[in-house]
């Protein structure tokens, strides 16, 4: 518990800094190529929310471009996205700015993945506790098949994970992170070149 409530968040701030120290000609090379290939702006912001669903400002190196169709509406993501975009994705170098993020608080190395503001009334009451702790940069969903796996499962790690906060399995889990990365797994769904909008998960026996 008292890792939880003040070592997590003093952790969260020192690896965060000598992050962005350590990173920092990464952080500048990313943004430059960014700007040459997919032009700007460099930073894609976008609301998610946060602990307790409080709304932030999420951090990302843009990874798509604009493209649009004649109705002046954006394409998809599977188009939108460019094999520079899938680099950036497939190492995760468009997750670097959200060591900001974990600076200001708005998130931790380690928790639930922020996703869209839309999906906060989809959940059920079991999924809504992945708001209970700081969504992260890296979480047990992450490291446990990414995209590859479905909503329900991920909240289920999401879930668990909120319930059993300790320094034992953050450490676990950045380590996993490290693997996972290197390897690249779980980038894309089965079915998408990122992931299938969440609309809500079918309680059985329930018709629709």
């Amino acid at each position: 518990m008292l890792y939880r409530r003040f070592f997590k968040r003093l952790f969260d701030i020192i690896l965060s800094l000598f992050a962005i120290v350590v990173l920092s000609p990464v952080l500048i090379i990313t943004a430059i190529l960014v700007r040459v290939k997919l032009g700007s702006p460099v930073i894609f912001c976008q609301k998610r929310p946060g602990l307790n669903g409080k709304i932030f400002n999420l951090y990302k190196f843009r990874s798509m471009n604009d493209a649009r169709d004649e109705k002046g509406e954006l394409l998809s993501d599977e188009v939108r996205l460019t094999s520079f975009g899938k680099k950036l994705r497939a190492t995760s170098l468009d997750e670097l700015p959200e060591f900001f993020n974990i600076l200001k608080g708005d998130m931790s190395f380690v928790g639930p993945r922020p996703l869209l503001v839309q999906y906060l009334p989809l959940y059920n009451e079991e999924q809504a506790h992945r708001h209970d702790v700081l969504p992260g940069l890296t979480g047990l969903a992450q490291v446990n098949g990414r995209n590859a796996i479905t909503w329900e499962k991920k909240f289920e790690y999401d879930v668990e994970y909120a319930r059993n906060v300790s320094f034992l399995l953050d450490m676990k889990i950045i380590f996993a992170t490290f693997g996972k990365v290197f390897k690249r797994d779980g980038i894309s769904s089965a079915t998408s070149a990122t992931m299938e909008p969440f609309t809500g998960t079918k309680v059985e026996g329930k018709n629709d």
